[in-house]
């Protein structure tokens, strides 16, 4: 397990093959399939044991009015999630999914169906907030990626080339974009979203 993190920390999810952890581990593919059927039951026990060493709120703990809970379980998820990113692409692919993660849109879709949202409507609220949580997270965590390497960047050859009377609005702004969109949103987005699904 601990070598399988390690390659997708190095390679990403699609770096991590049964031939390279073999490799990682010092054995070969074959006998790592007397431990695992596949790449995806890996994945998933990943996915298990991440969650399983996380923390997550206690339900008592969690407010009794619907929209203030789910505020707080998706706040939770995101703060879950943000420390291993490349687990939201293996979530946002929705053919894996890891018992230990099932705890989120389980409160989620009961604090819907609570504030009054039809089983399929509160799947959908579910749907909704989990995808702009998972963006969050990839935005920030690709974000923090491009700072890493530094240099100039794409966003700021296109700024330093705007046409001021063609995007007024953008040229104005241009110089503080990465300071503006650095700041974290996410509460304010959340309970938008959440006022605008929830009756």
């Amino acid at each position: 397990m601990a070598a399988a993190h390690r390659v997708i920390e190095e390679d990403g999810v699609a770096g991590l093959t049964m031939r390279r952890l073999a490799r990682e581990v010092g054995s070969t593919a074959m006998a790592l399939y007397h431990h695992v059927r596949d790449k995806e039951e890996l994945l998933l026990l990943l996915l298990d044991d991440y969650a399983a060493g996380r923390p997550r709120p206690k339900e008592e703990d969690l407010p009794g009015e619907p929209r203030d809970r789910v505020v707080a379980v998706a706040t939770a998820m995101r703060e879950t999630l943000s420390g291993c990113p490349w687990i939201v692409d293996v979530l946002r692919a929705d053919d894996l999914l890891s018992v230990g993660a099932l705890w989120y849109p389980e409160q989620i879709i009961d604090a819907a169906l609570s504030a009054g949202l039809t089983t399929e409507e509160a799947v959908d609220a579910y749907r909704i907030i989990w995808h702009y949580t998972a963006g969050e997270i990839s935005g920030r965590a690709a974000a923090r990626r491009r700072r890493e390497q530094e240099g100039d960047t794409y966003r700021e050859r296109v700024f330093a080339r705007l046409d001021a009377r063609e995007f007024p609005r953008l040229a104005e702004v241009g110089r503080r974009w990465e300071e503006l969109t650095a700041k974290d949103t996410f509460d304010r987005g959340l309970r938008a979203i959440v006022t605008g699904l929830l009756p």
